[in-house]
């Protein structure tokens, strides 16, 4: 449970203050000395690219991380924090970006499970006065909805309002707001900003995390902005110009100078897609690839990279869209539609979805063309096998003491090789690379570099996703931006920047927009 500390009378005035935050996990330094204050009535916006620590800030004023140094004031007190609950008891509460409803269950039952009322002798559960006790709550946020209903049965906005709901009947006098208005319309996203509102005037203090640079003029009174793990700023909303903010977030230097990529702007077109749509994830998404052409795609969490990757190779359904590979158009229904038509995907989760970790290297370069290494059909020609993933080995410099180590014994960026040397086996002419060099080191990340450009001057065409923006901006000859499951706009390598990519990824109207290209 929370206990209190003493009084600080440097912090009093406001309903939260953070100082001097810090938090590691194994190998990272997630948050460095970091604070956050938060006035009664305030909507304070808290931005940072992916990674930049907002959440890990988050949850440990939620309870679900503790500090390892540093100090957090509650009206003035300092106190520990040590679980959701005693966050809940000191007023504290969260709605996660993933809603954590229960669908079959009404919206009363949602917002009290586990605290319902009890009748006579406390046997029986109180439905009438667990009605009584929602529709109170949802008249003070003006909000129309009948507590009885299934929860499954409202849309996600409505959902949205239940778990806001549930925070306040622990009497929240903070709210913490995860990109609450992802998954909404315009509609929804005014009818919740009323409800904020109506919140504010009540006294309620607000942290809105939000990557959505139109909301933040609407809904915020002041931002803090967050940059790889260490607090950047605080600036108030209505004086701060957006282009101000937006180099607060990226303001790093980037490492090294950008190599001079060949351009491939007259090489023969291999893929096109036009037109593909998936619910809300991916919204008439089209483009073009060239052979010999590293695409990159930047966009911050959520804006629908890794859907329209994963649509292409066949792992989800579209819900209209052509694909077209070598001009012929493609009826891509499976992973294994896709890897016919010479299509390979390197997952962000190499682990889940790009290897066996528990085979060995070998069996690991030749999983997707075990075919090729039949004999009579019936055997495999371990000899062949053996040959194979030793020359692969040889060529992507994979440090590993044999081909029969497993491969979970190998680091992060020989497993990636690994997982490339599985679709240069398969021939592909078309790879997707989401987030290549994710959770490898330096010298890791200058060998994967090293590689894609290397596929590419042999005439692979490559789509790399990435949240990097120095990345992005080394490696791409073009560069798309998505925010909200569209295109927002395409950048030539010599006029990308970390500032105009960033722009074009938080512009929410753009989005609503046709693609620039």
């Amino acid at each position: 449970m929370q206990s209190e500390k003493t009084e600080t009378a440097g912090e009093s005035g406001y309903l939260i203050s953070l100082r001097n935050v810090s938090k590691r996990f194994p190998g990272v330094l997630a948050l460095d000395n970091c604070q956050l204050d938060l006035l009664p009535g305030e909507v304070h916006a808290l931005m940072g690219e992916n990674g930049a620590g907002k959440s890990t800030l988050m949850k440990i004023l939620s309870g679900v991380y503790q500090k390892d140094e540093g100090s957090i004031f509650v009206d003035g007190r300092e106190v520990d924090i040590d679980g959701p609950r005693a966050a809940q008891e000191l007023g504290i509460g969260i709605i996660h970006q993933e809603l954590n409803l229960m669908n079959h269950l009404s919206a009363a039952q949602n917002i009290f499970i586990g605290r319902e009322p009890r009748g006579r002798f406390g046997m029986f559960l109180d439905e009438e006065t667990l009605n009584r006790q929602a529709a109170g709550i949802f008249a003070r946020m003006r909000l129309k909805l009948d507590p009885r209903t299934p929860v499954g049965e409202l849309t996600v906005a409505r959902q949205q309002m239940v778990e806001i709901a549930k925070a306040l009947s622990f009497n929240s006098r903070v709210l913490i707001m995860d990109e609450p208005t992802a998954a909404l319309n315009n509609a929804e996203i005014d009818e919740l900003f009323r409800i904020i509102r109506d919140l504010q005037a009540q006294g309620v203090g607000i942290v809105y995390i939000s990557h959505k640079m139109d909301e933040l003029r609407r809904i915020s009174n002041r931002v803090t902005v967050m940059r790889d793990g260490k607090y950047i700023a605080t600036v108030p909303t209505e004086e701060t110009p957006i282009d101000t903010i937006i180099s607060m977030m990226v303001g790093r230097q980037l490492d090294g100078a950008r190599p001079v990529v060949a351009n491939a702007a007259d090489n023969k077109v291999v893929l096109e897609v036009k037109g593909l749509s998936r619910g809300h994830a991916i919204r008439d998404v089209s483009f073009q690839l060239r052979k010999g052409e590293i695409l990159g795609f930047a966009g911050l969490m959520g804006a629908g990279r890794t859907e329209v990757a994963r649509a292409i190779f066949g792992a989800d359904p579209l819900d209209a869209g052509e694909i077209f590979i070598h001009g012929g158009k493609a009826v891509i229904k499976s992973p294994s539609d896709a890897v016919a038509h010479g299509i390979g995907y390197l997952s962000e989760d190499r682990k889940h979805f790009g290897l066996a970790t528990g085979l060995d290297v070998k069996a690991n370069v030749v999983m997707s063309s075990m075919n090729r290494f039949l004999k009579k059909g019936l055997f495999l020609d371990q000899a062949a096998i053996r040959n194979t993933a030793q020359g692969y080995v040889r060529q992507l410099a994979i440090k590993t003491p044999s081909i029969d180590q497993p491969a979970r014994l190998l680091s992060g960026g020989n497993q990636q090789k690994i997982v490339i040397a599985k679709w240069l086996l398969r021939d592909c002419d078309i790879l997707f690379f989401d987030e290549p060099t994710r959770g490898i080191d330096i010298g890791a990340k200058s060998e994967i570099y090293k590689l894609l450009n290397t596929l590419a001057e042999q005439g692979k065409a490559i789509v790399m996703i990435s949240s990097e923006l120095p990345e992005v901006l080394r490696m791409s000859h073009r560069v798309l931006v998505m925010c909200e499951g569209r295109i927002t706009g395409e950048l030539s390598a010599a006029e990308a920047s970390q500032e105009k990519i960033m722009q074009l990824a938080t512009q929410r109207a753009s989005a609503v927009a046709a693609p620039t290209h």
